[in-house]
């Protein structure tokens, strides 16, 4: 049954990816039913560092990211903006995305998906399907 939580990056495992199919980037996962009594939807923080990227994918979830810190391109279905803080953006599902830091400072987002836990979540890589 899920809860009330109240939680923080400090009190979170850092996660990431640093290859050419997925991309460099990491992440904390702050609600997912694995970590959390919760249910319905996890989220996270991603950071990117200057030249860090999550290379382009797609998921059955719908997502939201909204931007924390720094700037970054998004595509999404082929279309490119340009984000920074206070920006959000809503990746329908199955849509191909991915985000890139070309920026001299670290990028920070939030992401959330409509899910009980972050393993329900399979990542397809556009660069799979060639690799």
């Amino acid at each position: 049954m899920a809860k009330s939580v109240v939680t923080s990056i400090k009190d979170r495992q850092k996660d990431g990816w640093s290859d050419p199919v997925r991309g460099q980037l990491s992440w904390f996962t702050l609600f997912s039913r694995d970590i959390t009594p919760t249910d319905s939807l996890i989220a996270g923080v991603a950071e990117l560092a200057p030249g860090g990227c999550l290379n382009l994918h797609r998921h059955l979830q719908p997502e939201i990211y909204f931007i924390i810190e720094g700037q970054g391109i998004v595509t999404v279905d082929g279309e490119e903006s340009l984000v920074g803080p206070g920006s959000a953006v809503f990746i329908p599902s199955d849509a191909e995305h991915g985000i890139r830091n070309e920026f001299d400072h670290d990028l920070r987002l939030f992401y959330t998906f409509p899910t009980d836990c972050f393993s329900d979540v399979t990542y397809r890589f556009s660069e799979e399907k060639t690799a």
